[in-house]
């Protein structure tokens, strides 16, 4: 397998069923860049280096996640919109487990 599928709503609420791939080091992030899901400059300002809350988004499904970095939970603490499902689209790596992913993407700050 080297896709999986994941379904990401934009800031429009339109959801979009993607292929993600998994042997790219791909975050979701740039799934969403690739996709061009957002306009352009408007999604990881900081480069994928949780500094910014940009690409912030809601996991929707009940997918096991790694545990956030303090990085990224310093830079949830300052963000707008934050919710309990709140995570960093750049620090979640494509991998198998993912498939079936839902996620929407967290409105413009």
């Amino acid at each position: 397998m080297k896709d999986i599928k994941i379904k990401i709503t934009d800031r429009d609420g339109v959801t979009h069923e993607v292929d993600a791939p998994i042997d790219m080091n791909m975050n979701l992030m740039e799934v969403v860049r690739s996709y061009e899901l957002v306009p352009e400059g408007t999604i990881g300002l900081c480069g994928g280096m949780a500094m910014c809350a940009s690409c912030q988004c809601y996991v929707k499904s009940e997918h096991e996640l790694p545990e956030k970095s303090d990085e990224e939970d310093a830079m949830l603490a300052e963000a707008f919109y934050v919710e309990d499902n709140s995570r960093l689209g750049c620090q979640i790596r494509m991998t198998e487990d993912l498939d079936g992913l839902e996620v929407e993407l967290a409105p413009e700050s």
